[in-house]
């Protein structure tokens, strides 16, 4: 994309964010754990709106969605109004949705937030929402050639967040980075789940120059928003000069990796939204926002930045980090166990890291611990092994859980055992080195420093702990 078409394009992103920490739905009291039930076993009268029914709001949901607004930097309304969006759909079996609005006296629970990306460039939120999620819709094959749909309303109900960003984003790639971004600090709340399926959905609007705004809904991931938002750009840009101008909305064809067609963009009038009559408004108090302020955690660029300042571990590093909570979670146990910061980073964003991926695992699924990591750390920092063969045990670790002193006994057949052989060594070392010697009798730093030399000479096939008793009988 070059800088001409970036100048011509805006895009703005709708991500609709579920409140997977919660136990039971926005209205009702059914279990929120819909993926581990039967298809429409998890609803009750009032999530799938029968008469005489009356929603009652969960205080917990309102709570986490003022907690996100208040990490995005928002403004947070004293006043909350619900509203019903009223429109004709399977996923709705009381065709209207529960949710709020910002015109017509109503008003969101945040307004006016931003996210700063990498560049600098800052993506203001317009509002944050909070509303119930209609029911799970899925097709026999893809949506325009299904012979049939099936409708699971387990999901109805499900206490729903919308971020709604203004048009700030210039490129693709941006939108991926600002999603990823968005998803680290919504986990490092805690309150937030990315890893389920459908917990984080997204859909994109954009717009170039003389055309109209399409909406490209149906995306199931941040990389799958970038590829929409290229494929739109494209098509968009070689469209003919007749094309008909009106705001349209799209799916994203996976399969295909192209964008079709699926109506006109509805305007806000065909919703006809109005105040729900079964909610009344709800007022906050300074004295509740404060308090709710209380309960935000280290961000993720504050964790950057401790881990930085602190640390002084490399910022790209530390970014690697940060990124993935469970990863920083498990580094801030090591931590204050350890002394070796940057090993212990560095390890983790690499060797630990690229083990997980290449597996296809989550990070809570490996058999390290704390404490064995740690172990492998200090094998390495007390000389008893080189790095190299520390990686390896690292790797044994990860791959058995076995403890680590266990795998070195088992490969001592393979370290150089042969006396002679050693002392030959150390001599030279200790040789060419008369300076050093001379320190290494008062000073064990000096005698780390010859256990090194000798080591490197050996490309590591001697145990430090032979080679550290041998240089101390010849110089003491």
């Amino acid at each position: 994309m070059n800088k001409r078409e970036e100048s011509q394009t805006k895009i703005g992103l709708e991500i609709h964010v579920q409140l997977t920490r919660l136990k039971t739905k926005l209205f009702c009291s059914c279990s929120s754990d819909y993926r581990n039930s039967e298809p429409n076993f998890m609803i009750c009268p009032t999530c799938m709106g029968f008469p005489g029914t009356l929603p009652v709001i969960n205080k917990e949901a309102m709570k986490f969605a003022m907690l996100i607004g208040l990490a995005l930097e928002c403004k947070i309304s004293k006043k909350m109004l619900f509203f019903r969006k009223n429109y004709f759909y399977p996923d709705l079996a009381k065709n209207f949705q529960i949710t709020q609005y910002d015109k017509a006296g109503g008003i969101a629970i945040a307004n006016n937030g931003t996210i700063v990306l990498k560049s600098g460039d800052k993506i203001r939120i317009r509002r944050i929402q909070l509303e119930e999620d209609p029911a799970k819709i899925s097709y026999d094959g893809t949506i325009l050639n299904s012979r049939y749909a099936l409708v699971d309303y387990n999901r109805s109900g499900i206490s729903l967040v919308e971020i709604v960003t203004e048009p700030d984003i210039k490129n693709p790639s941006q939108a991926r980075e600002f999603l990823e971004k968005l998803r680290n600090i919504l986990e490092h709340l805690k309150i937030v789940n990315g890893d389920l399926d459908g917990s984080m959905r997204c859909d994109a609007n954009i717009s170039l120059k003389n055309l109209s705004r399409v909406e490209i809904k149906n995306i199931s991931s941040f990389k799958e928003v970038e590829r929409a938002l290229n494929f739109e750009i494209t098509r968009q840009t070689t469209l003919p000069s007749e094309y008909n101008k009106k705001m349209e909305t799209r799916h994203w064809d996976e399969i295909r990796r192209v964008t079709v067609s699926l109506r006109t963009k509805e305007y806000e009038e065909e919703y006809r939204y109005f105040p729900e009559p079964d909610l009344l408004p709800i007022t906050f108090s300074d004295k509740y926002i404060n308090e709710v302020k209380k309960e935000i955690v280290e961000l993720p660029d504050q964790s950057v930045l401790r881990l930085v300042t602190q640390y002084k571990i490399n910022p790209q590093v530390a970014n690697v980090l940060v990124r993935n909570r469970m990863l920083m979670e498990f580094f801030d146990t090591c931590k204050d166990k350890g002394e070796n910061y940057k090993r212990m980073a560095n390890w983790l964003s690499t060797d630990v890291l690229s083990y997980v991926n290449r597996k296809k695992i989550k990070f809570n699924e490996l058999k390290l611990t704390p404490e064995t990591f740690l172990q492998v750390i200090s094998l390495v920092d007390d000389m008893i092994i080189n790095e190299t063969k520390g990686k390896k045990v690292l790797y044994e670790v990860l791959k058995t859980g076995k403890i680590p002193k266990e795998i070195i006994n088992q490969k001592k057949s393979n370290q150089i055992t042969d006396k002679i052989n050693i002392n030959q060594i150390i001599d030279e070392i200790l040789l060419k080195n008369p300076d050093t010697v001379k320190d290494a009798g008062s000073n064990d730093k000096v005698i780390h420093y010859l256990v090194g030399l000798v080591m490197k000479e050996t490309s590591g096939q001697i145990l430090p702990t032979e080679v550290r008793e041998a240089i101390i009988n010849k110089i003491r």
